[in-house]
Order: structure tokens, then C-alpha cells, then sequence
């Protein structure tokens, strides 16, 4: 009893060690961005470099909004964001339902479609992707940008909504369409007010990834216009000379979004992910 009272006494103590170092190391970046928008230029470049601000100032932050374009690139992030997330929910409710409750030929082939789609990584898709958009002029557009992110946030949604789907009984769905509703009165009425932590989850999952992506804005996307916030932060690298400040200043304030919509959405995102691990 004794030795094995050591060894997951042992255990727990590697455990414990493991999650330290990934706190750390999940940590450290964060500061280390914040530190540096504070600091001024002698703090960030030289001998005089520092690990902590000795004199924090928000000059990085004011130049940002006064002889940058980052607002602009801020409001061109939410109108990308706000429509992929409304196009993921739409598009993966309706596909899901229908794999999950209709029966049709070649059912099986399109749910396994959806994995094999979102496993395809975003660098081998860009190419042929340009070539289409500029065919059809949809460079350099929200349109465009918005359609390019659907690729990769549909088949997930889709994908995980349909497990939550399959687990409402199929008798109250039934049941209504005995009542006289219709496919898609029960899929509004009695699917969608079911799976509400499914939708927070996928909602996030789609905001964050349009928010965040790079590779896709980058080059899609030539004005600042359209130009997203991501995108926006690598016009402060001028041919050699990395402007610091300016930078992490626009990288803190861009992760800002995403958090806070964690946080608000907390409780539903993480139920929707603890019941999708059991569900799906």
C-alpha cells in the first residue's frame, strides 16, 4: 500500500510539474507582448533592453490609433468574422440535420467527406483558391475572404453539430411533425433550442478562426480596405526594421475580442465541449 501511495503520490507531483511548465510556456508570450508595447524604444532595442518596463508608457498604443489604420483594420476583422460565424451556423445547422436525420444515398460518403475537408491544411488550398476568386473578381473583397474561411469552418461545425443532433430523441421530433410542423419548424423549434451549447461552441470556434486566420488574408487581400487586422499587424515590418511597440501594441489589442467572447460565452462553451466529447 505504501509504494503504491508513493508512486501516485509521484505521479500527481509529475503532473502537477507538466502543468506548470505549460502555464509558463503559455504565459510568457502573453507578457512578454503586453511588456513590450509598453516600453519605450531604448527599452525594446540595444544594450538598454529590458525585461520589464521601467517606464511604461502607451505611445505605442497612441500611434496605433493616430498614424495607423488599425481601426480600420479592426471593423474590417468584425464584418469578416460576424458573417463567416453567421454562415457557419447556418450552413452546419441545416447540413447536420440532414445527415443526421435524413436518410439518402451517399449519406455516409459526405459525413466522411467533411473530415477528410477539414483535415486538407489551408497552405496547399491558397493557390487554386486565388486562381477562382480571380476568375469570379472576388479578390479583394469581404465576399471573397468570407467564402475562403467557409471552407475550413462549415466542415467542422457540421461535423460537430451532427452528434449533438443525433442525441435529441427522435420522438419529440415526431411528435411535432405529427402536429403538423415541418422539417424546418422542427429543426428551429426543437433541434437548435437543444444543442444551444453546440451552437455557442461553434460559433466561437468559427469568430476565432476568421479573426485569427493570416495565411488567407495575406493574400487574398491587397488594400487596406479589406485588409484585416492580422494582415494589418506585418505592415509594421518595413523592410528589415521590425517596429515593436506599434506591433505587440496591435497584437494585444487584437487578441482582445476573442477572450472577451470566451468569457462572456464561458459556461455554454465549455458544456458544449464537454458534452461533444461524450455525444460525438
Amino acid at each position: 500500500m505504501r509504494t503504491k501511495s508513493g508512486t501516485q503520490r509521484l505521479l500527481r507531483w509529475i503532473g502537477n510539474g507538466l502543468l506548470v511548465v505549460m502555464l509558463i510556456w503559455t504565459l510568457v508570450p502573453i507578457y512578454w507582448m503586453v511588456a513590450t508595447s509598453l516600453k519605450k524604444d531604448k527599452e525594446i532595442y540595444g544594450f538598454e533592453a529590458t525585461l520589464v518596463p521601467r517606464h511604461p508608457t502607451l505611445d505605442a498604443y497612441r500611434l496605433l490609433f493616430a498614424k495607423t489604420p488599425f481601426v480600420k483594420y479592426v471593423k474590417n476583422s468584425i464584418i469578416v468574422a460576424v458573417a463567416t460565424t453567421a454562415a457557419s451556423l447556418v450552413l452546419g445547422c441545416l447540413g447536420a440535420y440532414a445527415l443526421a436525420r435524413l436518410r439518402f444515398r451517399g449519406r455516409r460518403t459526405i459525413a466522411s467527406g467533411l473530415v477528410f475537408t477539414y483535415l486538407v491544411p489551408p497552405s496547399l488550398l491558397f493557390i487554386p483558391l486565388f486562381a477562382v476568386m480571380s476568375t469570379f473578381r472576388l479578390v479583394d473583397t469581404y465576399h471573397g475572404l468570407v467564402l475562403a474561411y467557409l471552407g475550413f469552418t462549415v466542415p467542422f461545425c457540421t461535423w460537430l453539430l451532427m452528434g449533438y443532433f443525433r442525441s435529441v430523441p427522435l420522438e419529440l421530433e415526431e411528435a411535432a411533425l405529427v402536429d403538423g410542423c415541418s422539417r424546418m419548424g422542427t429543426l428551429v423549434r426543437i433541434i437548435l433550442p437543444m444543442s444551444l451549447p453546440a451552437l455557442a461552441v461553434v460559433a466561437f470556434f468559427s469568430f476565432t478562426q476568421a479573426w485569427g486566420e493570416f495565411l488567407y488574408a495575406q493574400v487574398f487581400v491587397s488594400s487596406n480596405e479589406v485588409r484585416t487586422v492580422t494582415a494589418g499587424i506585418s505592415n509594421f515590418i518595413v523592410e528589415d526594421v521590425f517596429f515593436w511597440g506599434p506591433m505587440m501594441g496591435s497584437a494585444v489589442l487584437s487578441a482582445l475580442p476573442p477572450v472577451i467572447l470566451y468569457l462572456v460565452f464561458q459556461r455554454w462553451v465549455v458544456k458544449g465541449l464537454t458534452l461533444g466529447g461524450v455525444k460525438g
